[in-house]
């Protein structure tokens, strides 16, 4: 009878990192700091990309993609997480939390494929430069930017749905500071072995898989590079392929803590995911500006062009 009488969840309550008013406080200040930052690197990775024809390549190509899905990706948890921070009933309904986490999911497994199609763009590049042109064709670029997109949309329809036809009759308090699937399961009103077997397969298609086959196409790079008698486009080769590996790391790595093991979600887990929604964004754009000379001449090229005073004074 008390089965029977049990009505589905209509909202959640985020709990957050802290309860605690103080903390709340300096973590809207540090949230709101990194978005910002996050936003303004991100845009600016994209217009200086748009406005110096030298990075008009297939590789800021990708990156232009990657940035739109970064700051996508942190607007889409972030403002969230800022609003409730300042609230003092941290509430989100059922309906702008399956919205959050199917956005979470696109943005995240687009993400992941662009990162894939950037380790074969530089493959190509460096295993096999003569045919780079031949191969890494516009209409190739834009076919491998749509199926990214499109790679994305159909493993959060898969996680989503699987998340989502779960009862939710019990409590309705969330451990995390977003809507995120291994939180969302940790309530589920029924067993959801069937749920996280979908999730953790899926996160073997869009995790696992890619990171593997950027693992051996870097080994096959690292291979080419060190039999390259240039000093100079040995380092060249490794700064670009280094940058991407930086960013490969810091987001793979804590995704696949969280949705490999999607039922042990844990406090630990909690400050990891926090960690990639939030932090890799920005980090991001950051690695693959200071780490290259191409983007590094294009930004000194638009600040020189828009603000000559200012490097007359410094020169």
């Amino acid at each position: 009878m008390r089965a029977a009488n049990q009505m589905q969840v209509t909202e959640f309550l985020l709990l957050g990192l802290s309860d605690d008013p103080h903390t709340q406080k300096l973590l809207f200040i540090l949230f709101l700091g990194v978005y910002l930052v996050t936003v303004l690197a991100n845009l600016l990775l994209m217009h200086l990309v748009q406005a110096d024809s030298r990075l008009h390549t297939p590789m800021y190509f990708f990156l232009c993609n990657l940035s739109l899905a970064d700051l996508s990706f942190s607007t889409n948890m972030v403002a969230q997480a800022l609003v409730h921070l300042l609230s003092r009933k941290e509430i989100i309904s059922f309906t702008r939390c399956a919205a959050q986490l199917l956005l979470f999911l696109i943005l995240g497994g687009t993400q992941c494929a662009f990162l894939v199609v950037m380790s074969y763009d530089r493959y190509v590049a460096i295993c096999n430069p003569l045919h780079y042109p031949s191969i890494m064709t516009w209409r190739v670029c834009i076919q491998l930017a749509a199926g990214s997109w499109t790679s994305g949309i159909l493993a959060s329809v898969v996680d989503t749905t699987f998340t989502l036809r779960l009862p939710y009759q019990d409590s309705n308090s969330i451990a995390h500071l977003f809507c995120e699937a291994p939180a969302l399961l940790m309530l589920a009103s029924t067993d959801t072995h069937t749920s996280e077997m979908a999730i953790f397969l899926m996160g073997v298609v869009i995790l696992f898989i890619p990171v593997s086959l950027i693992l051996v196409s870097y080994g096959h790079i690292i291979v080419i590079v060190l039999r390259m008698k240039s000093a100079i486009g040995r380092r060249k080769a490794f700064s670009t392929c280094g940058s991407h590996l930086m960013v490969v790391i810091l987001f793979y790595g804590p995704a696949i803590v969280t949705y490999m093991t999607p039922k042990s979600f844990k406090e630990q887990e909690k400050l990891v995911s926090v960690f990639y929604a939030i932090l890799t964004p920005t980090v991001n754009p950051l690695i693959y500006s200071l780490r290259n000379k191409d983007v590094k001449g294009a930004l000194r090229k638009v600040a020189t062009k828009n603000f000559p005073c200012v490097f007359e004074i410094c020169h």
